[in-house]
């Protein structure tokens, strides 16, 4: 019996690849019991993932940070995934938080990373319906590993070659509202823009900064306080599902 949590919500694909078939195919019978969701196809191996991809365009990839290629070959389907289809929205499955899973995960793409210790379907329904959306699903733990990456890396750059702001006062007040943890469409309502323009002026400040998503220029904010005061939503106040529902 499908379960339909909102008869007016568009349908949403999802493609699974797990190195574990069985296990992929436990998560596809449990999603197509549910009537908002369509699996388009359930794979173990890179080739196969990225054919799919190619070829039906789903909504949603749910790949295991281990394929059938080895460990973390999950991983380097991700870059493939985003170079046959920019569009798609992707998600790690992985068994336990780990650091380099996300560290890499989000370089090549990840939009969202789910542990599976103590496994909760609800909540990785809820899960692809946030990614789907638009947003990015990090748990706190997951988050920390980001912040432990940044500290050990090189700067972002700060100037350009005069020794001038990289950013406009506008785009930094984009920036901090990003790191606010609001959306393209209330930044829009707040600053009394369109939200084609917030999203031209995120694009310009990822160029700028020489970063590619919202988690990296959060961490940029917090890390360069010289770009204003900011208004961190506090660990005690953030969502009770552990995530910062950081939106596109």
């Amino acid at each position: 019996m499908r379960r339909n949590y909102d008869s007016g919500a568009t349908s949403i694909s999802i493609a699974i690849a797990d190195a574990n078939l069985m296990a992929g195919r436990l998560l596809k019978d449990q999603f197509e019991r549910v009537a908002e969701f369509e699996v388009v196809s359930c794979t173990t191996d890179r080739s196969s993932l990225v054919d799919t991809v190619r070829e039906t365009a789903p909504s949603i990839v749910l790949v295991g940070a281990d394929l059938q290629e080895g460990l973390l070959s999950g991983l380097a389907a991700l870059r493939d995934v985003q170079e046959a289809n920019p569009s798609v929205r992707s998600i790690v499955l992985a068994d336990r938080p780990d650091p380099n899973i996300v560290v890499e995960g989000l370089r090549a793409g990840a939009r969202g990373f789910f542990s599976r210790c103590n496994f909760d379907f609800e909540t990785l329904c809820k899960c692809v319906r946030r990614v789907c959306e638009g947003q990015i699903w990090i748990g706190n733990a997951e988050l920390e590993f980001v912040f432990d990456a940044l500290v050990r890396a090189r700067p972002l750059r700060v100037v350009n070659s005069d020794g001038l702001n990289l950013l406009s006062k506008r785009e930094e007040e984009v920036m901090r509202l990003v790191a606010e943890g609001l959306g393209n469409r209330d930044i829009a309502d707040l600053l009394k823009l369109s939200e084609h323009t917030v999203k031209n002026y995120l694009f310009h400040i990822f160029d700028k900064l020489g970063i590619s998503n919202r988690v990296e220029l959060v961490l940029y904010a917090v890390s360069h306080p010289r770009t204003g005061p900011l208004s961190i939503t506090p660990p005690e106040k953030r969502r009770a599902d552990g995530t910062t529902g950081l939106g596109a």
